[in-house]
């Protein structure tokens, strides 16, 4: 049962150590993440504030990391097509603006969500 257990528990760590490498290569690589990381470090106090009930704080936490990972995803998805090679291919193209109006839709939403529930705060 311990060797059981180390593999669980060494797994969980490679997979946070990963996880970590994934974060700082985004931070480093991605400037748009870099930019929304920022934007939502500085936003998550006020959304803390402006949400009177729990459901409020973690639509607006929620949704403002939606956005983070989103971004990842999109990096990632650019990171792969970038490696397969740079002769340009319609699919390629179409996956990188997929990836791109994921993360369009993400704020968007967030942006909603956000908006909504100042509204309701202020001039509800």
């Amino acid at each position: 049962m311990r060797n059981e257990k180390e593999t669980i528990m060494g797994h969980i760590l490679k997979a946070v150590i990963y996880s970590w490498d994934g974060v700082k290569a985004a931070w480093i690589n991605e400037m748009a993440f870099r930019i929304e990381t920022i934007v939502i470090a500085l936003l998550l106090p006020i959304g803390i504030w402006i949400g009177e009930t729990v459901v409020e704080r973690a639509l607006l936490i929620g949704s403002s990391m939606l956005i983070l990972i989103i971004e990842l995803l999109n990096s990632a998805v650019e990171n792969v097509v970038d490696r397969i090679g740079p002769e340009h291919h319609i699919l390629s193209k179409q996956a990188k603006d997929l990836g791109s109006a994921a993360a369009a839709v993400g704020m968007l939403s967030a942006a909603i969500i956000w908006g909504l529930i100042v509204y309701a705060r202020f001039f509800g």
